[in-house]
């Protein structure tokens, strides 16, 4: 297999991962896309999806004019839909409403960046469908607005030092958000409080010279995604956490693809005290296309599936039960949603972060604390060679005596520990 020829464009404000075909509330009810009109398709419209009832319909909303190729739209959880518009170099909000035969549309305002900001992006939909948030990177800070939910427009939250990029949320009240910062010439994930007027605090390291990023949560059973070239050093590898456990991040030989694209776009919720069981949907881009691969923390390997026909790629949600719902657009069935039924292959608890006596080659992250207190092994990845256990040395005793004591509500850090074996086969 020659390497990826991805034609789907990647999102340089999220880590380069490439963009949905369409965005879906967190409680699942609606999405939101950018769908083609005109005899050659050549003009665009914004669509609502109803996904909440017995079955899914769409709702053309149309303004005036068409949309740009790059209009990002996002649905709110009363159904309505934010477009966020780039018109004279200022990015323009409004919220579109279907309104008997024609579209309702309500402005909200205009964000007017600095020139020498690369771009302002909407953060994935917040929890409760209220709000909403967007990101403006520039070369030395990053402002957080919110662009829905304010009392007066958009409204300035916090000006956060260095580029950041990603967006997670951890938690399903919208407090808590994490972005990925780069500053000093490394990426490091960290927490904005937004009960606390968008505090900012450390959320992960692996180590000092190593690149970390947060791609995915499960704010239920604490599940977390994470890209990394720890392991690796300049290769980023997917790794898996809980937070608040003191086991250390994996990094799952089953999930390197050197030929392919992989990003993880779905957890199932709901799993509580099993994290190690929850499935995760994984888009995979290679050279002859895109599919889907659906994985465990407990299983040793990746399932692949082919992509149904229409497949707004990169979109899709779990149920709880463990169905993968993935919604599709084809000339015959515009709007439609394919149910994958995934199930769980291993009879037993075989590796998972609850397992004290687990197998695997684990790579340790750590949170506020100095990043001096971290080490780095430089082995690479593919030897599965183990490193000094330094569990009891002053940094972990640093981490875990700062996590045991938190100031206010916030999500555990990732545990602090020596970079050990750095490979789960």
């Amino acid at each position: 297999m020659t390497a990826c020829a991805i034609e789907s464009s990647a999102d340089p404000g999220n880590g380069g991962a490439p963009r949905a075909g369409c965005s879906i509330t967190a409680a699942g009810a609606y999405a939101a896309r950018l769908a083609r009109s005109g005899q050659d398709g050549d003009s665009w419209y914004p669509e609502r999806w109803t996904l909440d009832g017995p079955e899914p319909y769409a709702v053309p909303l149309p303004g005036n004019q068409p949309e740009e190729a790059g209009t990002e739209v996002q649905p709110m959880g009363d159904g309505r839909v934010l477009v966020h518009r780039v018109a004279a170099g200022r990015h323009v909000f409004a919220l579109l409403y279907p309104t008997g035969p024609g579209t309702g549309e309500l402005p909200l305002g205009a964000v007017e960046c600095p020139p020498d900001t690369t771009g302002l992006r909407l953060l994935p939909p917040a929890p409760g469908g209220e709000r909403a948030y967007a990101l403006a990177a520039g070369p030395r800070s990053t402002v957080l607005w919110q662009v829905v939910g304010g009392a007066f427009g958009p409204e300035r939250v916090v000006e956060i030092p260095g580029r950041c990029s990603g967006g997670v949320w951890l938690d399903r009240t919208g407090r808590m958000l994490a972005v990925d910062r780069e500053t000093g010439g490394r990426t490091k994930a960290v927490v904005v409080d937004l009960e606390r007027g968008g505090e900012v605090s450390p959320l992960l390291q692996i180590a000092a010279d190593s690149d970390d990023r947060l791609l995915l949560a499960d704010p239920d059973s604490g599940l977390v995604l994470i890209g990394s070239d720890a392991p690796s050093p300049g290769r980023e590898r997917l790794g898996w956490g809980v937070l608040g456990s003191t086991l250390p991040v994996r990094f799952p030989e089953c999930l390197r693809m050197p030929d392919c694209v992989v990003t993880p776009f779905a957890i199932q919720p709901g799993q509580v005290l099993t994290p190690e069981r929850c499935a995760v949907a994984l888009r995979v881009d290679g050279a002859f296309g895109s599919w889907v691969g659906v994985w465990r923390p407990a299983e040793r390997q990746v399932r692949h599936l082919p992509a149904p026909e229409g497949w707004l790629t990169g979109a899709g949600l779990w149920t709880p039960e463990g169905e993968l719902r993935l919604p599709c657009s084809t000339p015959q069935s515009p709007c439609g949603v394919a149910r994958l039924a995934v199930p769980d292959a291993g009879g037993g608890r075989t590796e998972g972060a609850n397992d004290a006596g687990a197998t695997g080659d684990p790579v340790d992250a750590v949170n506020s604390v100095d990043p001096a207190d971290s080490a780095h092994t430089g082995e690479s990845a593919d030897t599965g060679e183990s490193a000094p256990d330094a569990s009891d040395g002053p940094g972990a005793t640093e981490s875990s005596t700062r996590a045991s004591t938190p100031a206010r509500p916030c999500p555990v850090p990732l545990q602090q520990a020596p970079l050990a074996r750095l490979v789960t086969k």
